[in-house]
């Protein structure tokens, strides 16, 4: 299996809109914020892989990270939000977090 790749598109034009993350064997597009990945696309992935993708989507919605191994990988100089239910996102965000939290409890992924 390939290791994901990570391409965030910038919009450096658009000030004040999130970052979304697109990965490489995930969907038709990989992108976090316009698709929802299948399970069969998430279950290929390794547990720290999922892990990166569900956390680059909290990230990208601006939540302020408490572990160090999330504070490590993650800027929370931007951050905005402690709580992960008040983060806004879209209905394909909330539903790729949902599948991946899934997929990780299947695989006894460490969360």
């Amino acid at each position: 299996m390939r290791f994901v790749f990570v391409a965030v598109f910038a919009l450096a034009a658009l000030p004040g809109i999130a970052q979304a993350s697109c990965y490489e064997d995930l969907g038709a597009t990989g992108c976090t914020d316009s698709e929802t990945f299948p399970r069969s696309d998430l279950r290929a992935l390794s547990c720290e892989n999922l892990w990166q993708v569900r956390n680059s989507i909290y990230n990208e919605a601006g939540f302020c990270f408490k572990t160090s191994r999330a504070k490590a990988q993650f800027d929370n100089s931007d951050c905005s939000v402690n709580k992960a239910s008040s983060l806004r996102m879209n209905s394909h965000e909330r539903a790729n977090v949902s599948r991946i939290s899934q997929v990780e409890k299947e695989k006894g992924c460490r969360m």
